[in-house]
């Protein structure tokens, strides 16, 4: 290790830019610092806790000059909380560097110019933009300053969020600012209730405990989901609680129960029981209804979501007579959206309950020219599958953060769509299948969308066009 490498501590470090995973970049001589809440323009004394030959990660330990950027945090939690990480920058500036990490990714990654790239859209709502909340009950609640762990009577009991790093420790949330009411309001009551009543949270390592996970969904059209999640709760406890969150919350729409006693929180392979109403709620675009139930994949910020589709739809400029494939489909929510505009739409999604939910929103809209199949898209996706469906003249494709599979990219060049809509919320991995696809292909429009206020991610939608 370098004799700078062994420094614990830098002063006058220089902000300049921002990493990846969001963390400010400074640096010291030849010496890369990442650090944590660091804002660029910022000049500060650098604490460093880890690091290696060429480069640490630290925190401020004395922050000597403030950026331009920089502004107060309005969350309570900011800081311990790992949900938004960016509070701490104007959201200006936080679009600023999203647009540019983009651009970025592009240039060094896929070697693309970008020129074509439009200014990145901003959420109308930078607070209270999340349709969807998962929270955590916890016996091993995150301790904050000041408080004594050698304290016998502490409560130890948590209903909130995991710290990052941490898995087993859950910090106890008193206001979040991500979900609009009731969503606050609900926690907040049930946890009061639960307390008084003496019910168990759950123990991640022990897996005892009545209550194990919160879910709350909200919608557009104002219908309320709640998923109340047991594990060893009896009877007259799963009784109790859900007829308290009934009786004090007349507008949800959905009431339900799980009781899952696995080793992990996934609710997939779990019944749903309906305490009251059914077992969904519903989402709208442009008159086109999306049911929504407990294990549904929808996006998070259904106003962006909207903007992103009505951006992936102009940049496919149909006509009307486009056959289109539709990748990574979801529950359906891009080909439902866009079978008005195209002759016909072939969905494939490796969930297949995700593929049920996509044929159910067909089917309440009334919508006939769409076809959903499950399964690896690397396996789906094959020359048999092309010659049974026909050669799509559009391909969308969404896929999750790690990008498409290799086999999947080929399988693209292979097919030679007229156009590639390429829509992503990891622009690194996007950039690595666009290296491939850029033999065939031009890039003719880029536009960053902003789903996720405070945070460091941003989608990313690419209009590519097949050279002739």
């Amino acid at each position: 290790m370098n004799q700078v490498a062994k420094k614990r501590f830098f002063e006058n470090v220089s902000i300049i830019d921002i990493a990846e995973e969001g963390k400010g970049v400074g640096k010291a001589d030849d010496f890369v610092l990442f650090v944590d809440k660091g804002v660029p323009g910022d000049i500060a004394d650098i604490e460093v806790y880890r690091s290696k030959k060429n480069f640490g990660e630290g925190k401020i330990a004395e922050l000597k000059q403030a950026s331009e950027y920089r502004t107060a945090p309005f969350c309570e939690h900011f800081g311990t909380c790992g949900g938004c990480k960016w509070q701490h920058m104007t959201y200006a500036a936080q679009l600023k560097f999203k647009q540019k990490s983009v651009a970025d990714a592009l240039t060094r990654i896929a070697k693309i110019e970008v020129d074509s790239m439009l200014p990145i859209v901003p959420s109308p709502a930078d607070k209270y933009y999340r349709n969807k909340l998962e929270y955590t009950f916890s016996n091993k609640r995150w301790l904050n300053d000041g408080e004594n762990r050698t304290d016998e009577v502490l409560n130890m009991n948590a209903l909130g969020f995991h710290i990052p790093g941490r898995f087993d420790k859950i910090l106890d949330i008193n206001h979040c600012w991500l979900q609009a009411e009731p969503s606050n309001r609900l926690r907040n009551s049930i946890r009061e209730f639960v307390l008084q009543h003496g019910y168990t949270f759950y123990d991640l390592k022990a897996h005892t405990g009545a209550l194990r996970n919160l879910i709350v969904r909200t919608s557009s059209t104002g219908e309320t989901m709640v998923i109340v999640v047991f594990a060893y709760a009896d009877e007259d406890e799963i009784s109790k609680l859900m007829a308290h969150i009934d009786n004090g919350s007349p507008e949800i729409t959905s009431l339900l129960y799980i009781i899952n006693q696995k080793k992990n929180d996934t609710i997939f392979d779990q019944e749903v029981i309906a305490y009251k109403g059914p077992e969904f709620i519903y989402e709208e675009m442009e008159g086109i209804k999306f049911r929504i139930g407990p294990k549904s994949f929808y996006q998070t910020n259904s106003i962006q979501a909207l903007k992103l589709y009505e951006i992936a739809r102009d940049f496919a400029g149909f006509k009307g007579d486009e056959l289109v494939y539709d990748l990574y489909t979801g529950a359906g929510t891009i080909a439902n959206f866009i079978a008005g505009s195209v002759k016909e739409v072939v969905g494939i999604e490796y969930v297949p309950t995700a593929i049920e939910d996509a044929k159910v929103n067909s089917a309440i809209n009334n919508i006939t020219n769409t076809k959903f199949y499950a399964g690896d898209m690397k396996d789906v996706l094959n020359p048999g599958f092309v010659a049974e469906h026909g050669k799509p003249d559009v391909i969308i494709t969404d896929p999750p953060r790690a990008g498409m599979h290799p086999d999947v990219v080929n399988r693209l060049m292979e097919i030679e769509a007229k156009k590639i809509v390429y829509v992503s919320c990891n622009a690194a991995t996007q950039a690595r299948d666009l290296l491939v696809l850029k033999e065939k292909y031009d890039t003719v429009k880029i536009q960053p969308v902003d789903m996720f206020p405070h945070t460091q991610h941003v989608e990313n939608v690419v209009l590519l066009v097949l050279r002739s």
